[in-house]
C-alpha cells in the first residue's frame, strides 16, 4: 500500500510530477512500439532486429527510474501503513518526517556513486547500434538526483520541530552502529539481525518504503561492517532492474488496464455469471472463476481485484452476503491465484532462480485450480443460507449470446499462457502481443476503446512498473550482500542437517514465506530469498517447479493475512469494507487455503504431472 500522505504539494510538485509523467508515460508506449516491431518483424517477415533489445534496454531501466519517480511524486511506493495508521494525525508527521529522512539518506549516500558508475559505462557500446551505455546508466544518477530534490522539498515542508528529531534519531542510530562496529565484527553472521531484520523491520513497520528500507539497510551494512565501495550497491541495481525478462513488467501492467478498459473483462464475468449465478454460491463461482482466468496479466493483485469486484459485488450484496463475507472471498481468491500465469511472481523467480518460465507458466495453473476448489468447497457452506427467492435461471439462448460475445476476451488468457508453454513466443513478445490484440478487440469488436484514458493508464503503468522495479533493484543488492555474508551456504548446511530432509524442509518453507509475504510482499521476497533457497531445494531433492509453487502461494496466503498483510488492506479498499470486520470472517478462507497448500507440497504431480518429461 502506499504511503498516508503528508501535507499538500506544492506548485513546483506538480509541474515536476506533471512533467515526469509525460517523460515516463512516452517511455511507455516507445517501448511497446519498439517492442511491436521487434515482433511483426519476427513472425511475420522472418526477420529478427537485432538492435529492437538494445533500444529496449535503454529505455526500459530510464522507464523504470522514471517510473519509480512517479511513484514517489503520487506516494505509491509499496509500503507497510498498517502500523502507522494507529497513530494520531501528529504523530503520523512525525513519522514521515523520519520517512522522508531515511529516503533523503538512502539517495545521499548512493548519488556520487550513481553518477561515477554512468560515467564508468561509457566505455561499453552496444553492438549493433554502437551507442555508449552511459546513455542508459544516466537515468540512475537523473532520477536519483529528482527524487532526492523532492524528498528534500517535502522535508523542509513537514517544519524543523518535525525534521530535526528525525535527522538527530538517524544520526544516533549511525553513530551507535558506527561505534560498535568491533563488537557486531565478532558476532559472526549473526550480525545480519541487526541490519536486515531489526533496523529493516524496523523501518517497514514505519511505513518507510520497502525500496528503501532495502537501500539504506544494505548500503548501512556495507559502511558499517566492510570496505566495499557503494558502487556495487548501485551496479546491482541496475543488474537487477536491467534483466530483459523483466521487459514484460510494464507490459503486462499495461494489458491488465486494457483489459478493464475495453470492457473484455467485464464479458468474460458476464458469460461466467449467465452459466452459474442462478445456484446457491453460484457467484462465489464466478468470483473464483474470474480472478482465475484474468488474474496475473495486470501483474498486480490490486488491479485483478478492482477488475473483477464491481461486476460482482453489488450483486452478492443483493443476495445477502456480507461485505466483511465479500472482501474476505476476493482477498482468498487473489491469494489463489499467485500462480496463474503470466504472473509476474513466477516471471521474477525465472529471472533470478534460472527455473525455465515455461516450465513455470505450466506448472502453474493445476496448484491454482486445487485452492481453487477448496474455496469453492468452504464457499458453497458458507453460501447455505443465501437468498435465491428472486434469482432466475439465464434462459439458454442468452446464455449462448453471452459466450459468443465473451469469447474474443475468454480467448486471451489462453492464447498468452499456450504461446508461452509451447516456446512459441517469450514473455515479453506474448505481452506484446496481447496489448495488439487487446486494442483491435477494443476498437473493432466491443466498440470501448475511450482514448481519452490512454495518457492516464500508461502514467499508471510506468508507476506501477517503477515501483516493482525499483524493489527488485535495491533487494538484489541486499541478495548480493547477504549471498557474500556466507549467509546463503551457511542456510544450506543448516537445511541439509535438518532431520527429516524434505518433508521437513517444505514444512519450515511454508513457515517462513507465509511470514514473508506478509512483511515483504511476493516480488521483494523472492528476489532477496530465492537465490539462497532454490539451492537448498534442489539439494533435498524438491523439484524447482514444485517447490517455486508452494514457496509462491505461501506468501500469497501472508499477503493475504490480517493484520499486516497488504494485500488485505488492498482488498478491504477495494470491496469498501472496514477491515477490522472483514478479520473476523477472513480466517476460514485462509484456512481453505492453507490446505489446498498443504495438499499442493504433499503430491508434486499437482506442479510437475504436465511438465514435459
Amino acid at each position: 500500500m502506499s504511503q498516508p500522505p503528508a501535507n499538500g504539494d506544492t506548485k513546483l510538485e506538480r509541474v515536476i510530477q506533471g512533467s515526469v509523467s509525460f517523460v515516463a508515460s512516452a517511455l511507455v508506449l516507445i517501448e511497446i512500439v519498439v517492442l511491436v516491431v521487434g515482433v511483426v518483424s519476427r513472425f511475420v517477415f522472418h526477420q529478427p532486429l537485432v538492435w529492437v533489445d538494445e533500444i529496449a534496454s535503454i529505455c526500459f531501466l530510464w522507464l523504470a527510474m522514471m517510473g519509480a519517480t512517479v511513484a514517489l511524486l503520487r506516494r505509491e511506493h509499496m509500503g507497510l501503513t498498517a502500523f502507522v495508521l494507529l497513530f494520531s494525525p501528529g504523530k503520523r508527521l512525525a513519522v514521515q518526517a523520519l520517512v522522508e529522512t531515511v529516503v533523503a539518506l538512502f539517495l545521499i549516500l548512493i548519488l556520487p556513486w550513481a553518477y561515477g558508475y554512468a560515467l564508468d559505462e561509457w566505455a561499453i557500446e552496444t553492438p549493433a547500434l554502437g551507442l555508449h551505455n552511459t546513455y542508459r546508466a544516466a537515468a540512475m544518477p537523473a532520477s536519483i538526483g529528482l527524487i532526492l530534490f523532492i524528498t528534500v522539498s517535502r522535508w523542509f515542508r513537514l517544519g524543523w520541530r518535525r525534521w530535526l528529531p528525525a535527522l538527530g534519531g538517524l544520526a544516533a542510530v549511525a553513530l551507535l552502529l558506527h561505534a560498535g562496529a568491533p563488537l557486531i565484527r565478532t558476532m559472526g553472521a549473526w550480525n545480519l539481525i541487526i541490519f536486515f531484520v531489526l533496523l529493516r523491520g524496523t523501518g517497514v513497520a514505519l511505513s518507510v518504503p520497502i525500496a528503501f528500507a532495502f537501500g539504506l539497510t544494505t548500503t548501512a551494512f556495507l559502511l558499517t561492517l566492510t570496505n566495499t565501495p557503494l558502487s556495487i550497491v548501485v551496479s546491482r541495481m541496475d543488474e537487477g532492474m536491467s534483466t530483459l525478462v523483466l521487459l514484460s513488467v510494464p507490459l503486462f501492467v499495461f494489458l491488465g488496464l486494457l483489459l478493464e478498459m475495453t470492457g473484455m473483462a467485464r464479458a468474460m464475468i458476464r458469460c461466467l455469471a449467465s452459466l452459474v449465478g442462478h445456484i446457491r454460491g453460484g457467484l462465489c463461482y464466478v468470483l473464483l472463476g474470474a480472478m482465475y482466468l484474468v488474474s496475473g496479466i495486470s501483474g498486480a493483485k490490486a488491479a485483478d481485484m478492482a477488475a473483477v469486484a464491481p461486476a460482482l459485488l453489488p450483486e452478492m450484496k443483493r443476495r445477502g452476503m456480507k461485505d466483511s463475507e465479500l472482501v474476505s472471498l476476493l482477498a482468498a481468491s487473489s491469494a489463489m491465484s499467485e500462480t496463474i500465469p503470466p504472473s509476474l511472481v513466477l516471471i521474477t523467480i525465472g529471472s533470478v532462480t534460472g527455473v525455465s518460465i515455461a516450465a513455470l507458466f505450466t506448472g502453474g495453473l493445476m496448484p491454482a485450480l486445487v485452492l481453487a476448489a477448496t474455496l469453492a468447497v468452504l464457499a458453497r457452506w458458507r453460501a447455505r443460507n443465501e437468498d435465491m427467492s428472486n434469482v432466475t435461471r439465464v434462459p439458454a439462448r442468452e446464455i449462448i449470446r453471452l459466450t459468443v460475445i465473451a469469447t474474443p476476451a475468454l480467448a486471451l488468457p489462453f492464447l498468452i499462457r499456450t504461446a508461452v508453454v509451447e516456446g512459441v513466443a517469450t514473455a515479453t513478445e506474448v505481452s506484446t502481443i496481447g496489448i495488439a490484440y487487446c486494442v483491435i478487440a477494443g476498437i473493432f469488436i466491443y466498440r470501448q476503446f475511450d482514448w481519452r484514458r490512454l495518457y492516464p493508464m500508461l502514467v499508471e503503468t510506468a508507476c506501477l512498473s517503477g515501483a516493482i522495479l525499483l524493489i527488485i533493484g535495491t533487494a538484489t543488492s541486499m541478495g548480493w550482500v547477504l549471498t557474500q555474508s556466507g549467509f546463503s551456504r551457511n542456510l544450506a548446511q543448516a537445511i541439509t542437517t535438518l532431520p527429516g530432509g524434505a518433508f521437513t524442509f517444505m514444512a519450515g518453507t511454508i513457515a517462513a514465506f507465509v511470514v514473508l509475504g506478509s512483511v515483504l510482499e511476493g516480488i521483494p521476497a523472492i528476489v532477496v530469498f530465492g537465490p539462497l533457497m532454490f539451492p537448498s531445494a534442489r539439494m533435498t531433492g524438491i523439484n524447482e517447479v514444485h517447490y517455486a509453487m508452494v514457496v509462491i502461494l505461501a506468501m500469497g496466503v501472508g499477503l493475504f493475512a490480517p493484520p499486516v498483510g497488504v494485500g488485505y488492506y488492498a482488498a478491504c479498499v477495494i470491496g469498501r469494507a472496514d477491515p477490522s470486520t472483514v478479520m473476523r470472517d477472513i480466517w476460514p478462507y485462509l484456512g481453505a487455503l492453507l490446505v489446498g497448500l498443504i495438499i499442493i507440497a504433499a503430491l508434486p504431480w499437482f506442479s510437475t504431472g504436465f511438465l514435459p518429461r
